[in-house]
């Protein structure tokens, strides 16, 4: 299922998102040389209605089009076949940033072996940091998450925003899998199609592949803004819903993705349903934590407690497809190593 190339295909730098499959047939890792042998791996459409990482990817290589990579880049390209709609994922696929290795769900799939493959080389290559670049679909500003609060990868996430988000992390993600390897994060270049953002993904990159070495200093917690997600927020198969739609059993809030990145308090409500609890609210561990966080009294779903949305989503097959939303918290930042190590969850 994976094709390994050593050179970029021709007409790669020109050809839309949703025009790759005429070049790949499908997920494809281009390794690419440069003056540092350890390569960058970057990742672009795992998501395929997601394509501000090509767009930047294309960009960054054009103004390298007749001098060496600072770096070695090893460039993946995932759902070329979603991207040719314009979705997601297909119906029919898994979800491409859920089937790397640590994934039980996918353990069995052709995708998760063609993902086991991209690790085991990047592995074996030396791979210095891992971007995973991804857009979203509500209103959110430029941010990273990470799945350790080491300071090598704050060093890199701050290349990107000053808006990090530690997430222990989602089983068979490329973050995850990547960060017991070398630095790893994800990007959130905001919705796609957007100029300004696909411009400062690219600079991200092009900043990466400059990067000789991770600093040797602390990151400052001045320069910082540091949130933890503490819930995922889904909704049933079997509960309908809508924005501003009264006859669906959950009557979102038709502004409900404004909320992005805003600390909300308690008593704050996101719609309106007759159902007792409507939502399925889960914490890292997998735990149902719906009561704790939501009440659904007199019709009204509320927080119960101070929260801080993100990925708050319009667009209802993201939503089935993934989630509605996560819940976070802003966390002091951690001033020592063995604090970090606390917060991560590695003692």
């Amino acid at each position: 299922m994976l094709t390994v190339l050593e050179a970029l295909p021709e007409a790669f730098l020109d050809t839309p998102a949703r025009e790759l499959h005429r070049l790949l047939s499908g997920p494809t890792l281009i390794h690419l040389p440069g003056r540092r042998s350890a390569p960058l791996l970057v990742s672009a459409l795992q998501h395929g209605n997601e394509d501000s990482g090509l767009v930047a990817l294309q960009s960054v290589l054009r103004g390298y089009a007749d001098r060496e990579l600072p770096r070695a880049m090893s460039i993946l390209i995932g759902n070329v076949a979603a991207a040719r709609e314009g979705l997601r994922r297909l119906d029919h696929q898994p979800d491409y940033n859920r089937v790397w290795p640590g994934t039980e769900l996918h353990a069995g799939s052709p995708e998760h072996a063609a993902m086991s493959e991209v690790y085991r080389m990047m592995a074996e290559r030396g791979v210095f940091a891992a971007i995973d670049i991804h857009n979203n679909t509500g209103i959110n500003p430029l941010y990273c998450v990470v799945n350790t609060l080491d300071q090598a990868v704050l060093h890199l996430a701050l290349l990107f925003s000053r808006t990090v988000v530690w997430f222990r992390g989602l089983a068979g993600s490329q973050t995850t899998a990547f960060s017991s390897l070398c630095p790893a994060l994800t990007v959130e270049c905001g919705k796609p199609g957007v100029p300004v953002n696909e411009a400062h993904a690219a600079s991200f990159v092009d900043a990466c592949l400059h990067l000789a070495q991770f600093p040797a200093h602390d990151v400052h917690e001045h320069d910082i803004d540091l949130y933890h997600t503490v819930a995922t927020v889904r909704i049933p198969a079997t509960v309908s819903f809508g924005f501003g739609d009264a006859l669906a059993d959950i009557d979102f809030d038709p502004r409900l993705d404004h909320m992005n990145f805003r600390q909300l308090d308690p008593g704050t409500a996101f719609g309106r349903s007759q159902l007792s609890f409507p939502l399925d609210v889960r914490d890292e561990s997998r735990r149902d934590v719906t009561e704790e966080f939501f009440a659904c009294g007199d019709g009204t779903i509320s927080l119960r407690r101070a929260s801080t949305p993100a990925m708050l989503t319009l667009d209802a097959r993201v939503v089935r497809q993934d989630c509605l939303c996560y819940l976070m918290e802003r966390i002091p930042f951690p001033h020592s190593e063995s604090a970090a190590r606390l917060w991560s969850g590695r003692v």
